[in-house]
């Protein structure tokens, strides 16, 4: 099987509207997920030890992990449904079932640590002991996040692939089957030499494919599957179109951040633009061009340097050296996250109180608003989160630029604080 393998793997690679190359590789909406994911499930242990985590998924801090998860169109579009609180057949049983509950709770926070395969694997199975209705391998969408060279994401259309590509029957509810599953895919990145990846999110998307009919099998496979041919149609045609989409929104967002660069130019700063996006360019002009090499010296652990490091836009006053303003771009990914971004920075530079912006589009206003209730980001000494909204920005910028004396100009259009 080898050879065909090889050969499907570099059909998927080489198709630019793939799980590969549309989510998997060099896509920031996916790096940035993983931090939110596992600050989110920080969260959710933390509720259910305090004893706030609700009886509903709609309102509870598992809410925000799935959130994030789903935002991944291309792959995990559907995760949160198994989550939410079915009353009928009162699954997932860990909403009014404390016991269940607290062991959900134990399970998310001796994964979160774990740092070993095995240990997973142990922890899975206390899980699975338990019994718990409805709570089944769904929740190895989380797993993923927080290991990704360990354990593979699962849903429908992976399980079909799976199916298809090793002529099983795998059924979709049972951790055993999830844990069988994972053996193979692992064994068979191995076999690839080289493997598509450590992070078996990319031999994850090529079963996704196969599952959805978008890579059909040749040669000595045999297929488990027929796809209707009107079906696999329209699959393919939403591929096309979540792709197109996907463009326009990078497209919105690498517009915003050359509006900000030189709106930051003409008030007198020095810019720095997140480092994943520096080669970038619009109307053959680059972003490296405008923008600083390297970010100042700033005193913080590396993980938290590399977070920052991606912060969308950052103003540094030319004298002093020191950072002045930063903003978030939030065309699509979570709010929550690149305000954990923004917090990370400002925790880091001193006692002084920094005026940080989450810049987005005018219909995402609520979304704002409802992340700075959260109690994580009240009444924090260290930074004063505002928001701008595209077409305040758009509408604003050139006089902005031309007659301000420095970022507090951005004021007069800001909201919130």
């Amino acid at each position: 099987m080898a050879a065909n393998l090889k050969e499907l793997v570099q059909r998927y690679k080489a198709d630019p509207e793939s799980v590969y190359n549309t989510w998997f590789i060099d896509n920031e909406a996916r790096m940035k997920a993983f931090r939110s994911i596992r600050r989110g499930v920080t969260e959710v242990i933390e509720a259910i030890k305090a004893g706030t985590f609700g009886n509903d998924f709609k309102g509870s801090p598992l809410e925000f992990v799935l959130t994030c998860i789903t935002e991944q169109k291309q792959v995990f579009e559907g995760a949160a449904h198994p989550f939410y609180w079915k009353p009928k057949l009162r699954i997932p049983d860990i909403y009014e079932n404390e016991e269940n509950k607290a062991a959900f709770g134990r399970f998310l926070e001796s994964c979160l640590s774990c740092s070993t395969a095995d240990r997973i694997i142990r922890e899975i199975l206390t899980l699975d002991d338990c019994r718990i209705k409805g709570l089944g391998p769904a929740v190895a969408n989380i797993l993923y996040f927080l290991h990704p060279t360990h354990m593979p994401p699962f849903n429908t259309a992976m399980l079909n692939g799976f199916n298809t590509l090793f002529a099983d029957k795998k059924p979709l509810g049972s951790w055993t089957a999830y844990l069988e599953m994972r053996e193979a895919i692992i064994h068979a990145n191995e076999e690839l030499q080289p493997a598509l990846s450590k992070d078996l999110g990319a031999i994850s998307g090529l079963l996704f494919d196969v599952g959805v009919g978008k890579i059909a099998l040749a040669g000595n496979f045999q297929t488990a599957l027929e796809f209707d041919r009107a079906k696999l149609e329209k699959a393919l045609k939403k591929r096309h179109d979540d792709v197109r989409k996907a463009q326009e929104e990078e497209n919105s967002h690498l517009e915003m951040q050359f509006t900000l660069t030189r709106m930051g130019r003409d008030l007198g700063y020095d810019v720095w633009v997140a480092a994943n996006d520096r080669t970038r360019s619009l109307a053959g002009i680059s972003l490296q061009s405008l923008t600083l090499p390297e970010l100042p010296l700033l005193e913080m652990a590396s993980e938290t340097l590399k977070t920052v490091s991606l912060i969308d836009v950052i103003w540094i006053n030319r004298l002093s050296r020191q950072i002045e303003c930063a903003f978030e771009i939030e065309k699509s990914t979570s709010i929550y996250s690149g305000m954990l971004r923004l917090l990370d920075l400002a925790s880091s530079l001193g006692d002084r109180k920094y005026d940080f912006f989450l810049v987005a589009p005018d219909n995402r206003e609520k979304e704002i608003l409802a992340q700075l209730q959260r109690p994580a980001f009240r009444n924090l000494g260290s930074v004063a989160f505002r928001y701008l909204l595209f077409s305040d920005v758009s509408c604003n910028c050139e006089a902005m630029g031309r007659f301000g004396d420095d970022w507090r100009v951005l004021l007069k259009v800001a909201r919130g604080e």
